[in-house]
């Protein structure tokens, strides 16, 4: 199985790209993982949050293929703790899914046709993160779920 995750927007922070690059080289260690960033949209302060969510949208659903299983990061997604997010990976991994992809959408969310194509949604948690600090959250909460699956001193209960 290959894991990727897709970012809408690069980060302006130095220390959340270092953190990020260094849980992705440790999730390489357990399986195929890609980060795939999709580019910010541009001259975004005469649109409105509807028009920019559409155009990420399509810079999102063009970056899917038709057999990836596509994971939404959304606060209305389902709630896990990080032994059942192990399940949720490990579970996949079971059921022989090809390519698992998870997606950061921006600040404003997902357009309706990102939805509809969604295989699933995943909250981090009840709370509201910026798109910057859950794909760090994301990533060591990833490197988390190999390391429970795989039964390592990492996750302490």
């Amino acid at each position: 199985m290959k894991i990727t995750l897709t970012i809408v927007g690069k980060t302006n922070f130095d220390w959340v790209t270092q953190a990020v690059e260094m849980y992705s080289k440790r999730i390489k260690k357990y399986i195929n993982f890609d980060i795939k960033y999709l580019p910010n949209i541009k001259n975004t302060k005469n649109m409105t949050s509807e028009v920019q969510k559409n155009m990420e949208g399509e810079l999102i659903l063009s970056a899917l293929d038709a057999k990836d299983y596509a994971v939404l990061l959304d606060e209305r997604g389902d709630n896990f703790s990080s032994a059942e997010f192990a399940d949720f990976i490990n579970g996949k991994i079971t059921a022989s899914t090809k390519s698992l992809v998870f997606v950061i959408g921006g600040a404003y969310g997902f357009s309706q046709n990102v939805y509809k194509r969604a295989n699933s949604k995943i909250s981090l948690s009840r709370m509201t993160f910026s798109h910057q600090s859950v794909r760090l959250i994301f990533a060591e909460q990833l490197y988390r779920a190999f390391t429970i699956i795989k039964g390592e001193p990492y996750h302490h209960e």
